[in-house]
């Protein structure tokens, strides 16, 4: 029997081209903004966003140059969701704008050039060096002034806590906050005799958070599911086993472009960070947005009392709920 099979192949041709779309159709973008360039210390979200590809959200990272700029580009449409935090905006402002997932605990740690200061006291009437303008590193430095009862000449603000050790090492900066992988950088590498880290107390406050408008939040409710479940799992992985964060960049192919010496600081950095309980496991929460609120206006950034505002006009807690009811790896 004679079996014309061109109606099959075509057949099957309008099957692939079908399905061809409906993979493209169901293939999401998603903008995401922050005020530096993803680094060892960024892995987490590395391997959130790689996994969430394979779930069908394409995600576009931007480096920006601050963190004021980064929340102009959200509330500008120019990305879709900011990596730093908006306390300050959405208080001032009352910008339309919420936080959804606490990334990072602040990890920065006051390192000074012992040739010039031993403590805080000696940095009274002296130059303190941040990140940027309402940024952890600002509150934190802030915060010391109140503590200590001293006062700063000016603070200046170098983006990146790589350029700011670096400007150490070169005795462009006597003092400044670094982040975890660069104060070992400083206070355990060849020149370790030079640098020293001041006493700093606690930090349970947000460093990095993910934010955008409500209006992002309420229409794009799918895409932040997927985001937030692969964050989760990731970081509960990397908290149960502080190895699966290098062996993943191995493994997914992620910053190639590392140099050598920050790979190899890779695991030893986990290892400190999630022994400091750096990155949590759920996700932040109320617990996080009533701390950071605590924080802000201990350092100065924020005016009022915590416990008079509501956590609702800085958070919105439903994208969190559900990413914590999904399966995934145990809490």
């Amino acid at each position: 029997m004679f079996i014309d099979r061109k109606p099959l192949a075509i057949f099957a041709g309008i099957v692939c081209f079908v399905a061809a779309t409906a993979a493209a159709a169901q293939t999401k973008s998603v903008r995401i903004g922050m005020a530096d360039t993803l680094s060892a210390e960024n892995l987490v979200e590395a391997i959130a966003f790689a996994n969430a590809e394979k779930r069908g959200v394409q995600v576009k990272l931007i480096p920006l140059k601050s963190d004021d700029i980064t929340f102009q580009a959200v509330v500008g449409n120019e990305i879709d969701i900011g990596i730093g935090d908006a306390y300050k905006m959405i208080h001032t402002l009352k910008a339309p704008i919420r936080h959804f997932y606490q990334l990072r605990r602040l990890g920065y740690f006051p390192v000074v050039n012992k040739e010039f200061y031993k403590s805080w006291k000696d940095l009274d009437g002296h130059d303190m060096v941040v990140h940027s303008r309402g940024s952890g590193t600002e509150a934190l430095a802030r915060l010391m002034e109140k503590v200590h009862g001293i006062k700063y000449a000016q603070v200046s603000y170098v983006p990146g806590s790589q350029v700011r050790a670096v400007a150490m090492e070169r005795g462009n900066i006597k003092v400044t906050y670094l982040d975890l992988a660069n104060t070992r950088r400083l206070t355990t590498g060849p020149m370790a005799s030079k640098f020293m880290v001041l006493p700093a107390g606690g930090q349970s406050a947000s460093d990095e958070i993910l934010y955008a408008t409500t209006d992002y939040i309420a229409a794009n409710q799918d895409v932040i599911q997927v985001l937030l479940e692969e964050i989760l799992k990731a970081t509960r992985a990397v908290n149960a086993d502080y190895h699966f964060a290098d062996r993943e960049r191995e493994r997914l192919g992620l910053l190639k472009d590392l140099p050598p010496k920050m790979i190899e600081e890779t695991n030893p950095y986990f290892e400190q960070a999630v022994a400091a309980g750096l990155f949590p496991n759920d996700g932040g929460g109320e617990s996080a947005a009533r701390a950071d609120l605590e924080f802000l206006i201990l350092a100065g950034r924020l005016q009022g009392k915590a416990s008079d505002m509501n956590l609702a006009d800085f958070w919105d807690f439903g994208p969190l709920k559900k990413a914590r009811a999904a399966p995934g790896p145990a809490k």
